[in-house]
């Protein structure tokens, strides 16, 4: 998990240098994107696998992490790398509480609340929408686990990364025509910045950004939730926003206060409250 973090949010600062570019929801969908044309060519799935109920379930968990991605770039655009995922984690706690009569696990998930709720304070005044998207952000990373722990688990994928390949491959195709319009859309009013970049540096980037915030830690994931099914999970991604706070201070130079810090403290001691499940 430790590893998967650090690649994840690896990615997501190099993601950072791309919105002087384009928008943050483009960057997103390159990512996505570029994941699903490599893991297409490494996996080779049987096309009938796009197709049928197992077909259906990928591109739903595809279009769903498609989102998750859009709106946490979205959020990092606008807060601290470090701070947008400790807001983000409020997702995965809940699942990990859903169902539970555990004292504990709702202790975690109001402990985490509180954090969540530090931190949104700590940054509304700067950014009411940078928060407001990191808590979508948060909503979705909930579908995003239950989605991936039914995939990860279904016989009709060859693998995991089969699964991850039509899931993104099909996101990226549904959402081309609705990714295209809109920056278009956006660049003719003048609001996008335009193209700084060759075509060449483009692909470039775009496959580092697949690799880095998508297929090494997504593939990593899909193996965890497998073994260990979604709470579990949850509970493993403890150290997920340290990683991201400790990235974002070395790579963007983005520096937190003690309040923040404190709130993201709540996060990770919340989700290492939470009863292993």
């Amino acid at each position: 998990m430790i590893a998967s973090g650090v690649s994840l949010y690896a990615g997501a600062a190099l993601a950072v240098g791309l919105f002087h570019t384009f928008p943050p929801a483009i960057v997103a969908w390159m990512r996505i994107a570029a994941a699903g044309l490599i893991l297409v060519i490494i996996q080779r799935p049987k096309i009938q696998s796009f197709f049928g109920t197992s077909g259906r379930l990928a591109m739903a968990f595809g279009v769903v992490t498609l989102g998750m991605n859009m709106v946490f770039y979205e959020a990092i655009a606008r807060l601290p790398l470090g701070t947008a995922v400790a807001i983000e984690f409020l997702g995965p706690i809940a699942v990990a509480a859903w169902g539970s009569h555990s004292r504990r696990d709702w202790s975690a998930l109001l402990l985490a609340g509180v954090g969540v709720l530090v931190l949104s304070g700590a940054q509304w005044a700067a950014s009411p929408s940078g928060v407001m998207y990191a808590l979508t952000a948060a909503m979705l990373w909930a579908g995003y686990i239950m989605l991936g722990s039914r995939v990860a688990k279904n016989s009709a994928y060859a693998g995991a990364r089969d699964a991850l390949a039509i899931g993104f491959a099909w996101s990226a195709v549904v959402s081309t025509p609705l990714v295209g319009a809109g920056y278009f859309l956006v660049w003719g009013s003048g609001i996008a910045p335009g193209w700084h970049v060759d075509a060449l540096e483009l692909v470039g980037l775009a496959l580092g950004l697949g690799m880095l915030s998508a297929v090494i830690p997504y593939s990593l994931d899909q193996l965890v939730m497998k073994i260990a099914g979604p709470g579990y999970f949850a509970l493993l991604l403890a150290l997920l926003p340290l990683t991201a706070s400790l990235l974002g201070a070395v790579a963007l130079g983005q520096m937190l206060s003690i309040v923040e810090l404190l709130g993201i403290a709540a996060v990770v001691a919340a989700v290492a409250l939470r009863e292993p499940g």
